[in-house]
């Protein structure tokens, strides 16, 4: 039962690490675009280290049309935390009726029809 979940614990860890990799240097505009490359493949390989077994093992459970949503829904919502609390930005409504779109779709994927 522990492993069905590992896959959501593992992408939400990848999830932070990858929006740190992508994002984190917004907060660095002064270092030497170089540098910036250079760190953040460092933190994207930390991210490869949780994102590829969480799909490993999530594909024993699910198909990779539901893992990629999956993904991207924790990519939304840790996204979210991160632009509020990292980088102070405001989350506006329409961001939220966006979102919520996207999880409607998951909605539609994970279905039995």
């Amino acid at each position: 039962m522990l492993r069905q979940f590992m896959p959501f614990i593992l992408l939400t860890i990848s999830n932070v690490f990858m929006t740190f990799a992508w994002y984190g240097h917004l907060k660095f505009k002064s270092a030497p675009l170089f540098i910036v490359i250079v760190v953040s493949w460092g933190i994207a390989f930390l991210e490869y280290c949780f994102q590829v077994p969480a799909n490993r093992i999530g594909h024993e459970f699910f198909s990779a049309a539901q893992l990629k949503t999956v993904q991207e829904i924790i990519t939304l919502v840790v996204f979210s935390l991160f632009s509020v609390l990292y980088l102070k930005e405001e989350f506006r409504w329409n961001y939220l009726i966006g979102f919520l779109f996207i999880i409607l779709a998951a909605f539609f994927i994970f279905k039995k029809w």
